[in-house]
């Protein structure tokens, strides 16, 4: 778990420090790979909670839902159909309900 937080604080300064600009055509598909990633992560700290968290189904988990969802959304925007908005609105959902476990889970140590 501990190498999880340095290699995600350590993510997060690399980011913050290199200039790196998105380009607006990708700007959907890097906030959906961007959410989908957020999904992943809060899931891997709620099944570390029920301490059945494993390391292979977490990064396949991470891998294939981001390249689905940047799929789907690339795949939408070809076919003129607005995808975007479904997978951003499934991805939140199940961000807040790993947020919810996550908040009954502290409140009640």
């Amino acid at each position: 778990m501990i190498f999880a937080v340095l290699s995600l604080t350590a993510g997060a300064i690399v980011g913050y420090l290199c200039n790196v600009t998105i380009p607006g055509e990708y700007s959907k598909l890097f906030s959906v790979a961007l959410l989908a990633g957020f999904d992943a992560i809060f899931g891997g700290l709620k099944a570390v909670s029920l301490n059945n968290f494993d390391n292979i189904n977490f990064l396949l988990g991470f891998f294939l839902n981001t390249i689905l969802a940047v799929f789907m959304v690339f795949i939408g925007d070809n076919l003129s159909i607005e995808l975007y908005y479904v997978v951003l609105f499934v991805f939140a959902l199940r961000i807040f309900k790993n947020l919810s476990y996550l908040r009954h889970h502290l409140i009640r140590k």
